[in-house]
């Protein structure tokens, strides 16, 4: 159905602001993300708590998550993700500090509010839904994921120099990304509070009082049964949950692995790099899939392809930088199949009243599963070794197909 022309501009600029603010916040997560877990092996001196960064960050971006949904609900978009990017600047500040001092308590601490960047950058995406037609909800918060690829790729990428400027600055090396962090962290919320005006969620809600919602989206309302019970929701949470759990747990300890493997740190930056693209960079043609083919197949898909990374990473060899690059972009790619289906579904299944809530709940449960993945994963390289981990995720990914089965019956 054709959209009201108003709406429709708004529409626009909302996603304009939105891309901006996602390649800044895209550079802040990648740099962190990337050498997180090779800080805490040197500050603490062993393999074991290299998974403890994405476990406390990802733990930090649950609470984040939480409080952006319901402060979003009340006060709009705006107020709530410019509020998210700015905890995650002061926490990536705090890490550098505790770098510089020596002092693991502080790192970890900082690790937990830097978190709140990364639960932002997330949310983000339901911000270009607000406004989109029933058919293109996935379209739309594919335009806002693919934009974090730009500053997510960069990031990495960039470990090398930042490296080197946090040694002329008397800083350690690996606290130089985190300096990127608090900097694209920063002007992301500077941008959202500005220019993200007037709130898309708050004009969505009061245009629902005013026309009658099948009119607007040419969708009719969704259930306004308790969240639990409704069938999109849960299957659209399970779909997010299980591929974020096998992506972190996977993502978090390559970087050791290879590191142990006598890799370098530009090789780990170009390697996390490329999985980080295959995570964002395909959104646009997902986006478009998962309104055309559908949200199941999509997730499916999602399962199929995170097995198929996991497969990969077990049988590369150590030094193989291709085999270990090709599952990270697997890994990467299986990952954005599941989150656009997922978010779709979340989007599809909830009303404008309590969507935000239910939105930040379910990124509550997603960050709570990243987290068991990344702290998990250095428990179970220490126990056995990379090659497990990466069969483990790649088949928990398969829960998906009966939960999938389960919903087509709902």
């Amino acid at each position: 159905m054709t959209q009201d022309p108003a709406v429709a501009a708004l529409h626009r600029r909302t996603l304009r602001t939105v891309v901006f603010s996602q390649m800044l916040g895209g550079a802040g997560l990648a740099a962190g993300v990337s050498v997180g877990a090779l800080l805490a092996e040197d500050m603490l001196g062993h393999e074991g708590v290299a998974g403890l960064p994405a476990g406390l960050f990802t733990l930090g971006s649950a609470l984040a998550a939480f409080l952006i949904g319901r402060s979003s609900q009340v006060v709009g978009r705006r107020r709530g993700l410019a509020g998210g990017f700015a905890a995650g600047a002061i926490g990536a500040v705090g890490i550098v500090i505790a770098a510089v001092l020596d002092q693991p308590l502080l790192f970890f601490c900082a690790l937990f509010v830097y978190g709140a960047g990364s639960a932002t950058n997330l949310q983000a995406r339901y911000a270009g839904t607000d406004l989109a037609p029933a058919d293109q909800r996935a379209s739309a918060a594919s335009v806002a994921l693919v934009a974090t690829t730009l500053g997510a790729v960069a990031g990495p990428n960039l470990i090398e120099p930042l490296g080197d400027l946090a040694a002329w600055l008397d800083i350690p090396r690996l606290a130089g990304p985190f300096l990127l962090a608090a900097v694209a962290y920063g002007l992301a919320a500077l941008v959202l509070f500005c220019f993200l005006r007037p709130d898309p969620l708050l004009t969505a809600r009061a245009l629902a009082e005013t026309t009658p919602r099948s009119v607007a989206t040419g969708h009719p309302e969704p259930s306004t049964a308790p969240v639990g019970l409704i069938p999109g929701v849960v299957l659209g949470a399970t779909v997010m949950v299980l591929t974020q759990f096998t992506m972190a747990a996977i993502m978090t300890m390559t970087p050791v692995h290879m590191r142990h493997h006598d890799h370098g740190l530009s090789a780990v930056g170009l390697v996390i790099g490329l999985h980080i693209a295959a995570m964002y960079l395909p959104s646009l043609v997902t986006g478009r899939l998962v309104d055309r083919v559908g949200r199941t197949p999509m997730a499916v898909a999602a399962a199929a392809t995170l097995l198929a990374a996991g497969v990969v990473a077990a049988v590369a060899p150590g030094k193989s930088m291709v085999l270990i690059t090709l599952a990270l972009v697997l890994l990467g790619l299986g990952w954005n199949f599941g989150l656009i289906a997922g978010t779709a579904l979340i989007v599809d299944s909830t009303p404008l009243h309590s969507r935000a809530r239910t939105q930040g709940s379910v990124d509550v449960l997603v960050a709570l599963a990243g987290a068991a993945g990344g702290v998990g994963s250095g428990v179970i390289v220490g126990l056995t070794d990379f090659a497990t981990l990466s069969l483990l995720g790649g088949g928990i990914a398969l829960v998906l197909v009966p939960v999938v089965a389960w919903y087509r019956r709902a």
